[in-house]
């Protein structure tokens, strides 16, 4: 899927508010030909405040001055890890070493999975597995898998009193321009995307049984969400929720995605001026 976009696209995004309290902290990187992706993280005010997942090596700096204004260090009580890849683990030292009271809630097949590049201080680790809760002062936080996932350890996170889901890598998809709302993208162009993000992140769809897919999507489905947070995607609220579930119950009948070529990858060089290294 390509599309059509301005010839410049500022990439400069700030945070913004999904719910009471709730923010999500966002990074907008080019994916070319199809446009760009979203790799957000969520921050949950209250009182025992939550960073939901660390967002990435490359965009530290601005990423802890962002999360840091909407929560102070010392307030952190929470670091929820959906998985260990890493676009969700680039700053989770820097959070730990910054806040020390926070409690890192992640899986232990997570925490075997980071052993080998960072230092997990275990006696600040709580195991949550797929319907595990905890709470979190003022709110419960259930960890539940999303529909789809590209990782083992993937939970999603509900907060039972926003009505929040983040949903973790499911949901996502290319975006021309930043939005913070997926009602500001043409529906044709988001069933589209969806799809297609659909495909990249779990290649293992042409698998599945149509039945038990649609069971597994059910169970998240009918959680109580007011409104989906994604790493890879903007804001889904309203009448906007069951649309995108209901793209998705397709993904079993879908043909695979066609991976780029050796032969895409010179045109797009070539195209850039860009010579072949010796």
């Amino acid at each position: 899927m390509a599309i059509t976009e301005p010839d410049h696209v500022n990439l400069t995004v700030t945070p913004y508010r999904v719910a009471e309290g709730t923010h999500v902290v966002p990074q907008l990187m080019e994916a070319p030909p199809v446009g760009h992706f979203y790799l957000n993280s969520l921050v949950i005010q209250g009182r025992e405040p939550v960073i939901v997942d660390t967002g990435t090596l490359i965009n530290r700096e601005r990423w802890l001055e962002q999360v840091f204004a909407i929560v102070e260090p010392a307030d952190v009580r929470w670091v929820f890890l959906s998985h260990d890849d890493p676009d969700h683990t680039g700053n989770l030292l820097p959070v730990l070493d910054t806040c020390p009271n926070a409690v890192l809630v992640t899986t232990w097949f997570s925490v075997g999975r980071m052993v080998d590049h960072y230092e997990i201080p275990m006696d600040r680790v709580r195991f949550v597995r797929d319907g595990d809760s905890f709470d979190a002062g003022d709110r419960t936080l259930t960890a539940i898998r999303p529909p789809l996932f590209d990782n083992p350890t993937t939970r999603g996170l509900f907060d039972a009193t926003t009505g929040v889901y983040w949903a973790s890598d499911a949901f996502a998809l290319a975006v021309p321009h930043p939005v913070q709302d997926l009602a500001a993208l043409d529906a044709d162009y988001v069933e589209d995307a969806l799809l297609l993000g659909a495909r990249l992140i779990s290649p293992w769809h042409t698998l599945l049984d149509a039945n038990k897919w649609n069971a597994h999507v059910q169970r998240v489905r009918t959680l109580p969400i007011e409104i989906i947070a994604s790493c890879h995607a903007p804001a889904i609220r309203g009448r906007d929720i069951e649309r995108a579930f209901q793209t998705l119950s397709a993904t079993p009948d879908l043909d695979p995605w066609q991976e780029f070529s050796q032969e895409d990858l010179d045109g797009w060089m070539t195209a850039a001026g860009i010579e072949e290294a010796e």
